[in-house]
C-alpha cells in the first residue's frame, strides 16, 4: 500500500469513528429534545396505570404473612382441633357427672299372654288345669334411672388426658403458623429477586437495542459491518429469551405464592419493591447467637405434650387394675288397664324404687390388662428415644442454619466487589469502543459478564434470605417477620 493509500485509508477510518460519536451523540440528542414529551406521556401512563392495576393487591411481606396466617385451610384446621379437644374435655368431664336417663313405654296386648296352672289351687277340680291371664289389654312403665362415679381412676386420668390433648392442639396451631410463615416468606423472596433479575435484564436489553440502532445506521451508510448487527441481534434474541422466560417463571412463582398464602390463584397480585441492596446492611447487623435452647422450640414442644399424653396412657392402662366403685338408683312406675285409661286412678298403678352400690374388683383376664400397659410403657419409651433424636436434629439444624449464613454474606460480599469490578470493566469497555479503541467482541463479552455477575448478586442476596428464613426457624423466631 503506497502513502496516498495508506493516508485514504486513515482518514476512511477516522470518519467512521466520527460518524459513530456523530450517531451516539444524535441518539442522545434526541433523547434530551424527547424528554418534555415523555414526562408528559409517562404521567399520562402513570394516570390510565393507575386506574388499570387499583384492582391488583399490592403486598408487602408483612401483608402476605398476616393475610396467609387470617386464611391458611391448615391453620383453620389447626383452630377445629382445638375447638374439638375442647369439646373432647367437656365428654371426659360429663362422665364424672351424675347419668340421668328416663324411659317411658307403652304396650298393647291385643292377646294378653295366659299361664296354665292347676285348677285345685284356685277351687277346682284336682288334676285339671286353668288358663289365667298374666296382665291386662293395656301396659304402660316409666323408668327413671339415676347413677354416679364414686371412685373410677381411669376417668379421672382420661380428664387429665383431655386437657392436655387440648394443649397439644393449640401448640400444633402454633407449629403449623409457623411453616406458613416460613413457606409464604420464602416464596415472597423468590418472586422478589426474579423481579429485580427482570428489571436488570430489561436495563441489558435497552442498551443492546440502542447498540444495534447504532450499528444499523454505520451498516446503512455504508461505513459499518452487517455481521457486527447481525451478532448484537443474537445478543438481543437470547436477552429476550431470558425476558420471556423469566416472566414466565415470575407468574409461576407468584401462583405458588399465592397457594402459599391460601389466596385464589386467580387473584392479581403485585409485590411491593423493595431494594435488595439494602439486604447486605441487614445482613451486617444480623445477630448470630452462639447456642439456642431446644427445649423452647415448638416441636421439641410439641413431642414433650405428646410425651405427657403417653404418660398419662400408661396411667390409664393401669388404672384398669384398680376396682371401681359407683352408686345408682331407679325408680319404676308401672301401669295397667284394659282400656286406655293409663295412669289414671281407674287403672292398676305400682310403683318401685332402689338403690345399688356396684364395686367392680378386676381379679384375673387372662394378663390382657398386663399386656396393655407393657405396649403404653414401650410407646412412652419411644417418645424419649425421638425428643433426644429430634432435639439433636434441631441442634444440628441451627448449626447448618448459621454456616448457611454465614456462608451467603461471604457470597454477598464478594459477589457485591465481583459486580462493581464487572460494571467498571464494562464502562471502560463500552467508553473505548465509542472512542474506536474496543472492537464489538469486547463489550459483547464484557456486557455478558456484567449480566452474569448481576444474577449471580442477585442469587447470593435471594440466599441469603432463605439463609435468615431458615436461621430464623431454627431459633424459633420464625413469626417475628409477621411482626417487623
Amino acid at each position: 500500500m503506497d502513502i496516498s493509500s495508506r493516508n485514504l485509508y486513515a482518514q476512511k477510518k477516522l470518519s467512521l469513528k466520527a460518524l459513530t460519536l456523530h450517531l451516539l451523540y444524535c441518539e442522545n440528542n434526541k433523547n434530551l429534545q424527547g424528554m418534555k414529551s415523555k414526562i408528559f406521556v409517562t404521567g399520562v401512563l402513570l394516570f390510565f396505570g393507575a386506574l388499570r392495576t387499583h384492582a391488583q393487591t399490592v403486598i408487602t411481606l408483612q401483608d402476605a404473612l398476616k393475610y396467609a396466617l387470617a386464611n391458611s385451610e391448615a391453620i383453620k384446621k389447626a383452630q377445629y382441633d382445638i375447638e374439638n379437644g375442647l369439646n373432647v374435655v367437656k365428654e371426659t368431664r360429663a362422665g364424672a357427672k351424675p347419668q340421668v336417663n328416663a324411659t317411658s313405654t307403652v304396650t298393647l296386648n291385643p292377646v294378653v299372654q295366659q299361664f296354665v296352672l292347676p285348677a285345685e289351687a284356685f277351687g277346682g277340680t284336682p288334676g285339671e288345669f286353668i288358663a289365667i291371664k298374666a296382665g291386662q289389654t293395656w301396659n304402660g312403665m316409666t323408668q327413671v334411672q339415676v347413677s354416679q362415679q364414686l371412685y373410677n381412676q381411669q376417668l379421672f386420668t382420661g380428664l387429665k388426658a383431655a386437657k392436655g390433648s387440648a394443649e397439644f392442639y393449640s401448640l400444633m396451631k402454633e407449629l403449623s403458623e409457623e411453616n406458613v410463615v416460613q413457606q409464604v416468606a420464602t416464596n415472597y423472596y423468590q418472586v422478589l429477586v426474579n423481579q429485580h433479575k427482570l428489571g436488570l435484564i430489561e436495563d441489558n436489553l435497552e442498551r443492546v437495542k440502542k447498540l444495534e440502532s447504532v450499528l444499523q445506521g454505520l451498516v446503512d451508510n455504508g461505513l459499518g459491518k452487517k455481521i457486527d448487527v447481525d451478532r448484537v441481534k443474537v445478543n438481543k434474541v437470547n436477552l429476550e429469551t431470558q425476558k420471556t422466560q423469566l416472566l414466565n417463571a415470575i407468574d409461576l412463582q407468584k401462583n405458588v405464592l399465592k397457594y402459599s398464602m391460601s389466596m385464589p390463584i386467580s387473584e392479581p397480585i403485585e409485590l411491593h419493591t423493595e431494594d435488595l441492596q439494602k439486604l447486605e446492611t441487614l445482613a451486617a447487623s444480623l445477630n448470630i447467637s452462639p447456642e439456642v435452647d431446644v427445649e423452647s422450640l415448638l416441636n421439641i414442644k410439641v413431642l414433650r405434650k405428646q410425651e405427657e399424653l403417653l404418660g398419662l396412657n400408661r396411667d390409664a392402662m393401669r388404672a384398669d387394675f384398680y376396682p371401681r366403685a359407683s352408686l345408682s338408683g331407679q325408680w319404676i312406675q308401672n301401669t295397667q288397664s284394659n282400656k286406655f285409661n293409663l295412669y289414671t286412678g281407674n287403672a292398676l298403678n305400682y310403683s318401685m324404687l332402689n338403690f345399688t352400690l356396684n364395686i367392680n374388683i378386676p381379679i384375673y383376664d387372662g394378663g390382657a390388662k398386663r399386656a396393655r400397659l407393657d405396649q403404653a410403657k414401650v410407646d412412652l419409651l419411644k417418645q424419649k428415644e425421638e425428643i433426644k433424636g429430634t432435639s439433636n436434629a434441631l441442634k444440628m439444624a441451627y448449626e447448618s442454619a448459621k454456616i448457611q449464613m454465614k456462608n451467603s454474606l461471604e457470597s454477598i460480599h464478594n459477589q457485591k466487589a465481583n459486580l462493581e469490578l464487572a460494571q467498571e470493566v464494562y464502562d471502560n469497555i463500552n467508553n473505548n469502543y465509542r472512542l474506536g479503541l474496543a472492537n464489538l467482541t469486547d463489550l459483547l463479552n464484557a456486557e455478558a459478564e456484567l449480566t452474569s455477575t448481576q444474577n449471580a448478586y442477585s442469587d447470593a442476596l435471594l440466599q441469603f434470605k432463605v439463609a435468615e428464613i431458615e436461621l430464623m426457624k431454627a431459633r424459633g423466631e420464625i413469626k417475628n417477620l409477621a411482626i417487623n
